[in-house]
C-alpha cells in the first residue's frame, strides 16, 4: 500500500487533485448540512407514489446502516490500496453531491404519507438531526453505486451491486423515498463516477 500511495503522490498532478479533491469533498460536506435545515423548513409537494400505495411500511433502520455502514468500511478498506480508485470515488461523491444539492433545491418535496424516518444511530448519539426532506434523489442508494462503480474487483462489485439493490429495498420499505428518488439514483452516480472519470484521462493526457 505504501508504495502505490508513494507513486501516486510523486505525480504532481494527482497529488494537486488528490488534495484538491479532499478539501472540496470537505466544503460540500460542511454546506451540505446548513443547506438541509433550509430544504427541512420549506413547504414542498407531495404525490401518491403507485408502488409504495402496495404495501405498508415497516422499520428496517438497523438493516438499513448494517448496509451502509458496512459498505462504507468495505469501500474505504478496499480503497486505501488503490489510491486513484480513492481519489476517483472522493471526486464522484463530490459530484454526485453536488448535483443532490442542485435536484433537492429545484424539486422541494415533503416525505411520503406514511414515512417511518430513518434515524442515523451515530447521529442520535451526537444530538444531529433527522432531515425527512432530503428526498430527490436518495444519497444511500447513489453512494453505494458509486462504491459498485469505484471496485474493480470482480468480487467486490458483486457485493456493492447487491448492497444497491438492498439499500434501494430498504428506504422503500420504510417509506423513506419516493420510488422516482431510488430509481434515478443510480444513474447519476452513474453520471458523476464519468464526468470524474474523464476529468482524471484529461489531467492523464496533460503529461
Amino acid at each position: 500500500m505504501k508504495t502505490e500511495w508513494n507513486k501516486f503522490l510523486r505525480d504532481r498532478n494527482f497529488a494537486f487533485l488528490f488534495a484538491v479533491s479532499i478539501l472540496v469533498l470537505a466544503f460540500i460536506l460542511y454546506w451540505i448540512t446548513k443547506f438541509l435545515i433550509f430544504v427541512e423548513a420549506r413547504n414542498g409537494i407531495a404525490f401518491r407514489d403507485p408502488i409504495l400505495s402496495l404495501f405498508e411500511p415497516m422499520d428496517v433502520t438497523w438493516v438499513s446502516f448494517a448496509l451502509i455502514y458496512g459498505g462504507l468500511i468495505v469501500a474505504l478498506f478496499y480503497l486505501t490500496f488503490h489510491p486513484e480508485r480513492f481519489m476517483l470515488a472522493l471526486q464522484a461523491y463530490s459530484f454526485m453531491l453536488l448535483i443532490r444539492i442542485i435536484s433537492m433545491y429545484l424539486l422541494p418535496l415533503n416525505p411520503p404519507e406514511n414515512i417511518i424516518p430513518l434515524k442515523d444511530p451515530f447521529v442520535e448519539i451526537f444530538g444531529g438531526k433527522t432531515f425527512l426532506k432530503d428526498l430527490f434523489f436518495s444519497g444511500h442508494t447513489s453512494t453505494m453505486f458509486v462504491f459498485f462503480l469505484t471496485a474493480q474487483r470482480k468480487g467486490l462489485k458483486i457485493v456493492f451491486l447487491i448492497a444497491t439493490f438492498l439499500i434501494a429495498a430498504c428506504v422503500l420499505i420504510q417509506h423513506v423515498h419516493y420510488s422516482v428518488d431510488v430509481l434515478i439514483a443510480p444513474f447519476i452516480a452513474y453520471s458523476s463516477y464519468r464526468i470524474s472519470l474523464n476529468m482524471n484521462n484529461y489531467i492523464k493526457n496533460l503529461k
